[in-house]
């Protein structure tokens, strides 16, 4: 089964209220709440983001010659430091790194970059050696090894479509959108006949994954505190809202995921961009504000990344694929620095920044410092980026 059918199958059966039969309203959770247990939440910005107009090299002459119609003035730009600054749609970033909760990690890519769209999301999930296709995503790979039981939500992705990142051996993760629209059912219902089909029972074991857990969210639900953070009325603060929600009521998972698209910006750039930063600053920086009034931020570790950044060289009203692009590190006590240096714009490969830190050291750090685990063991053998925590 290739994995466009896979993420399309599965995430008709997980992906979300209006998309489930029946009886498939149900979710799942894992016990034992640990004092300080870490969590990781990946949010994944489809399209390729334009790093150079995120995280702003405003001091650099060469920004402003290359990209004539696009650059940010030296005016508008926010929080400046070292020759960089944010986009002024970024307010809260901006203040996230001024209390030292934000690391900024400069020019991640990995070599021979592949500006599609979809197979570079798939090597950001994946995180091959050599860009080899694998079935299964990293942080699949890393729940499979985790987790000694079967745990239905070790993993949560908050979207309408499974992410392959989760994937993994066994269904230790599952997709919903809505976790208010799942309910409990009994334990009758929930009795799902295999069949000698190995691909169909596969969807079915996922399937009977995503009820086994429906008391314990409901629980984590009705345990959350709370709070006083009004989140913006978008689909990308909801997901964060629902996380955090799931997080403060104790549901214990260890990898959180959701995404927000619309990076694609060829054209109409300027006021695109700025509306997509817009709405993705709010929603994190509402979460963050959640997080902290609960006393939680510091198991928390925030990941806000792209599959790519855009080209150096404006197109006379938008930016095409690039390569390398900044990460972002919010929460889970890292140091609150910018790592890397500046975007050399007067050393490009064909247009494009050269990536200088490597996408899969950064998950190694991830893997290391927040989760205790050895990255080698799933196949990571890059050394883990230092400074970020």
């Amino acid at each position: 089964m290739n994995r466009r059918k896979f993420l399309t199958l599965t995430g008709t059966l997980t992906g979300g209220s209006l998309l489930l039969p029946d009886f498939l309203y149900s979710f799942g959770t894992q016990n034992n709440l640990i004092l300080g247990e870490q969590c990781v939440v990946f949010v994944q910005l489809n399209g390729g983001n334009d790093g150079l107009n995120t995280f702003i090299p405003f001091e650099d002459a060469l920004y402003y010659e290359m990209r004539p119609k696009i650059a940010l003035t030296k005016t508008e730009v926010l929080n400046s430091e070292k020759g960089m600054a944010f986009h002024p749609a970024l307010t809260g970033f901006a203040s996230m790194q001024q209390n030292g909760d934000l690391s900024v990690i400069q020019n991640v890519g990995y070599p021979n970059p592949v500006r599609s769209h979809f197979r570079s999301q798939e090597i950001w999930q994946t995180a091959p050696t050599n860009q080899e296709y694998l079935n299964d995503g990293w942080l699949g790979r890393y729940l499979d090894l985790q987790c000694k039981e079967h745990q239905p939500t070790a993993g949560i992705n908050i979207d309408t479509i499974d992410n392959l990142a989760l994937k993994g051996e066994e269904p230790n993760s599952i997709t919903v959108k809505d976790p208010n629209r799942f309910i409990t059912k009994n334990k009758q219902e929930n009795d799902i006949q295999l069949s000698n089909n190995p691909q169909l029972d596969f969807v079915r074991k996922i399937a009977n994954s995503v009820i086994e857990g429906s008391d314990d969210i409901q629980k984590a639900l009705k345990k959350s505190a709370v709070s006083d953070v009004v989140y913006p009325k978008t689909e990308i603060a909801k997901n964060l809202e629902w996380i955090s929600k799931l997080i403060k009521g104790n549901l214990n998972s260890k990898v959180y995921y959701t995404s927000l698209g619309g990076f694609d910006t060829h054209d109409n750039q300027l006021t695109n961009h700025k509306n997509r930063l817009t709405e993705l600053n709010d929603a994190v920086f509402s979460f963050y504000q959640d997080l902290k009034k609960a006393q939680q931020l510091q198991n928390v570790t925030i990941v806000v990344f792209s599959e790519f950044g855009r080209r150096v060289k404006d197109n006379g009203k938008g930016t095409d694929h690039g390569t390398a692009a900044p990460m972002f590190i919010i929460g889970g006590n890292n140091r609150g620095k910018i790592i890397g240096k500046n975007p050399n714009l007067s050393d490009l490969d064909n247009g494009d920044l050269k990536h200088e830190i490597d996408f899969r050291s950064v998950y190694a750090s991830l893997l290391q410092s927040k989760l205790n685990f050895d990255p080698t063991k799933i196949g990571i053998q890059n050394k883990a980026l230092e400074g970020l925590f």
